[in-house]
């Protein structure tokens, strides 16, 4: 009779350990097999007009200037903004502002309002973005400005993200102040890998 005993006395202990060893795998935190694509932290103009204010470091700020039309706009939202050092270094150095030439919104800047003067017009022009292109529309352009939104220049057209590298460290890194553009692009050494080509979708009339 002892011998039964003893292994229903072994096979509970075993049971335990095993229900214990269950238990505590359980409370181990899940490794996930996939990782969380990071983005760039777009604002609005005015977002960044209360972020600047409000916060001691004040960054430079990036503008995207874009139509909903645009097809290289698209094309740079695909291939150059999703760029990991593109937003790395984006979320770091700017406020990144993406602004919708032909939107509706009033925006107060300086004590004066910015509208789009004909918001029922198809393709009609807000007057924050004539401002900040200098009434050349051309779609996409990057705006850059310094930490007081003056204005450090516009670039306009679409910009592979091994082209937009040294132009967000050129202004990132305050090289602008000390250094020409020609002299500092003919040394700049990117990190980033030369994307291939692509074709912009159509545009529609």
């Amino acid at each position: 009779m002892m011998k039964p005993i003893k292994i229903i006395i072994g096979l509970f202990v075993l049971g335990a350990v095993f229900c214990g060893f269950i238990y505590l795998n359980s409370n181990k935190p899940v490794e996930l097999n996939y990782v969380i694509e990071e983005k760039i932290n777009w604002l609005t103009f005015q977002e960044a007009v209360a972020l600047s204010a409000k916060e001691n470091k004040k960054k430079k700020v990036f503008i995207d200037v874009y139509t909903e039309w645009c097809g290289w706009c698209k094309v740079m939202d695909k291939n150059t903004f999703s760029n990991p050092i593109i937003i790395k270094y984006m979320n770091e150095k700017y406020y990144a502002v993406k602004l919708d030439a032909e939107m509706q919104d009033t925006i107060l800047f300086n004590n004066y309002p910015f509208v789009n003067p004909n918001p029922k017009v198809k393709r009609s022009t807000h007057q924050l973005a004539s401002s900040l292109l200098n009434n050349q529309l051309s779609y996409p352009t990057t705006v850059f400005l310094d930490e007081n939104f003056s204005m450090l220049t516009q670039v306009p057209g679409y910009k592979k993200p091994e082209e937009m590298e040294p132009i967000l460290k050129f202004f990132g890194e305050n090289i602008h102040l000390t250094q020409k553009w020609d002299d500092y692009i003919q040394a700049f050494k990117g990190e980033v890998v030369p994307a291939p080509a692509v074709i912009a979708p159509a545009v529609p009339h």
